[in-house]
């Protein structure tokens, strides 16, 4: 099986050129030509996806070579692709920077060639004439093997601007597929981890979404970029699917084991420590489904769309619940999951919801599986920024000037719901608070690289940490996780 979907990588020299612009505003403008346009993200954001899927009425994809792996780029691109007319994936930071120390692995221009599709490069030119073209030059030739197919100048001033980037651009050999003036209307508010999510300001996310369309379909020539997305290659191979996933991967007949603390390796395992023991919960053919409890709502907006579809694969009835709103966990709740978010923003109105808080905590005591990233490990403490959260885990989270951002590679040092100590995973991390204790009893893992260290808490069926983690690299978390909701 093979992919030929037409596609865009949308790419740029740095952070702040307007690549989110570009690539939500060609979403929406193609889409609003009738086209079934597929969003994708190179790496771990969040928050972008949410605004391309209102550009496309479609789920917002990740696209990370880091988390999932190279191997797994080109299926989840097609699995997201499928059926759609075009692909417009938005790049990260400037185009050649990836992973910390990795050379380009998880780049844009890395997600390019695995995807072999033409870069198009939104460049600032709001301070720039003539120089535009050493810039556009040196990024179209420093790797032959990306392919930069045509320039989008942003932020022009005038059209006496838009007269000498053009005529300066004419000797670069890349063509000018389209020029955006300033315009405020497009602008999106930011705050301490980057834009605010779309759940936050859904009406106002809407009409900035139209705006870019608009701007985008005045500005740019899209049957030019079109005919690019065709020039694409061809992916060979099958696109993933969930439950090809838990089947391809299928564990050890082991039983269950008992969760609690391993005994802790000082260097968090060999160099060349398998990742395989996520699943050794064992599979059964999934009977009758398993209700799983998925926070959402504005307070909770980060995950990846993957980890439902696994969750599902391996029997559960996934709920989305707001943990702002509701003040009861779905009937029949049986497992809790609570990814990413900005719960500081909202810590007041998590911690007036005192109803919800205590059946969480309630559920937790009942041994029943809770997998917490990041804001669902703050809610689980007991306390946030001095306000009364869940009370699961003995431990504060506050506020920090500090922020933490990068890949980490890390050991799983407990047996959990999630995984068996021992099991390697990839995760990233990305806040500005604390929680203090960092790590419990059985601590959830070990850092290994960029630094060494144990961070979160596994106690009786909880896991919860700051890593995010991408479970469609490790299926065998799902599998757990639903095998755990089935026997607690």
């Amino acid at each position: 099986m093979s992919s030929s979907v037409p596609r865009l990588v949308i790419a740029a020299p740095s952070s702040g050129s307007g690549k989110t612009t570009v690539a939500t505003g060609l979403m929406a403008a193609f889409a609003s030509r009738g086209l079934a346009v597929s969003p994708h993200k190179v790496g771990p954001d969040y928050i972008d996806p949410g605004y391309h899927a209102l550009a496309t009425g479609r789920v917002g994809r990740n696209l990370d070579a880091y988390l999932c792996g190279p191997e797994l780029v080109g299926p989840l691109f097609a699995h997201g692709a499928r059926g759609c007319d075009l692909a417009v994936v938005e790049g990260v930071m400037g185009m050649f920077d990836g992973a910390a120390g990795e050379g380009e692995l998880a780049s844009t221009a890395h997600v390019a060639k695995l995807l072999r599709a033409p870069v198009v490069l939104v460049v600032d030119a709001s301070s720039q004439s003539r120089s535009v073209a050493a810039l556009v030059h040196g990024f179209a030739s420093w790797d032959p093997e990306v392919r930069v197919g045509g320039v989008i100048l942003n932020k022009v001033a005038s059209d006496r601007h838009e007269v000498l980037l053009r005529e300066a651009l004419d000797s670069a050999g890349v063509p000018v597929l389209g020029v955006l003036r300033r315009a405020p209307q497009v602008d999106t508010p930011s705050r301490h981890l980057g834009l605010v999510p779309v759940a936050e300001r859904q009406a106002a996310a809407v009409e900035a979404v139209a705006a870019m369309g608009a701007q985008v379909d005045a500005g740019c020539d899209l049957e030019a970029l079109l005919a690019l997305a065709r020039s694409a290659g061809v992916l060979s191979g099958a696109g993933w699917d969930a439950a090809e996933a838990l089947a391809s991967s299928p564990p050890p007949p082991l039983p269950v084991p008992s969760l609690g603390a391993a005994p802790p390796d000082p260097g968090f395992g060999p160099e060349g420590a398998s990742s395989s023991n996520a699943g050794r919960a064992g599979f059964t053919h999934p009977g009758s489904k398993v209700r799983v409890a998925v926070a959402g709502g504005p307070a909770f907006t980060f995950s990846y769309a993957e980890h439902a579809e696994l969750l599902t694969a391996a029997g559960a009835e996934v709920v989305v619940f707001d943990p702002l709103r509701d003040e009861e966990l779905p009937d029949g709740t049986r497992g809790l999951v609570i990814g990413g978010g900005f719960p500081e923003v909202y810590a007041a109105e998590l911690s007036a919801n005192e109803p919800l808080r205590k059946a969480v905590g309630a559920l937790a005591e009942s041994g029943a599986p809770v997998a917490a990233e990041c804001a669902g490990l703050l809610y689980l403490c007991r306390e946030l920024d001095g306000m009364p959260m869940c009370g699961v885990l003995d431990a504060s989270g506050q506020m920090s000037e500090r922020l933490t951002l990068g890949y980490r590679d890390a050991v799983a040092l407990s047996d959990s719901v999630l995984a068996v100590a021992g099991t390697r995973m990839r995760g990233h991390e990305f806040h500005r608070t604390v929680v203090e204790p960092g790590s419990g009893a059985a601590p959830a893992w070990g850092v290994r690289a960029p630094d060494r260290r144990v961070e979160g808490f596994v106690q009786q069926g909880v896991h919860a940490s700051y890593l995010h983690t991408h479970w469609a690299a490790e299926p065998g978390v799902a599998r757990r996780f639903v095998e755990r909701c089935r026997t607690s």
